[in-house]
């Protein structure tokens, strides 16, 4: 009788351990930081950022939306040039970075001028995750910061 309430309990909680790690491995756990547009010059604007991912699943950036700007798409940038792609992954366990030479945000035909202090809302759509809404704070037209 000891044995086998010694074995019951050993299965019970091995099944209980495997069903905790296969529920929170699978989803995207997302989380943005770093993020700034440089002051536009003309009715096109950039804007960069970090979407950091401590879940188990891997999630895609698909859209961005903001008051700004009707017309804002995502760029790859490769071997010097850019071009338009439909979504950005963003690994499990890992980091999408749209930064100064690599891919990044694009707003088109701007609606206002931001200045640089001001700042700028946009939401993030993704293929899994809810939606994240960023602020992203307007820098100095050259502003470029220090990686680690």
């Amino acid at each position: 009788m000891n044995r086998r309430t010694s074995l019951a309990a050993v299965m019970a909680l091995t099944a209980g351990l495997a069903l905790a790690g296969c529920s929170s491995d699978s989803k995207p756990e997302l989380k943005v930081s770093g993020g700034f547009m440089p002051q536009p010059v003309g009715d096109i604007a950039a804007g960069f950022l970090t979407v950091h991912n401590s879940g188990g699943g891997a999630d895609r950036l698909t859209t961005i939306t903001s008051d700004i700007s009707d017309d804002i798409t995502i760029h790859e940038s490769k071997n010097q040039s850019m071009q338009e792609v439909k979504a950005f992954d963003v690994p499990a366990d890992g980091e999408l970075d749209l930064e100064r030479g690599g891919n990044h945000i694009m707003f088109m035909k701007l609606k206002q001028q931001p200045k640089q202090g001001e700042k700028v809302t946009v939401e993030l759509r993704f293929e899994e995750s809810d939606p994240i809404t960023v602020e992203l704070p307007v820098k100095e037209p050259t502003y470029n910061p220090k990686k680690h």
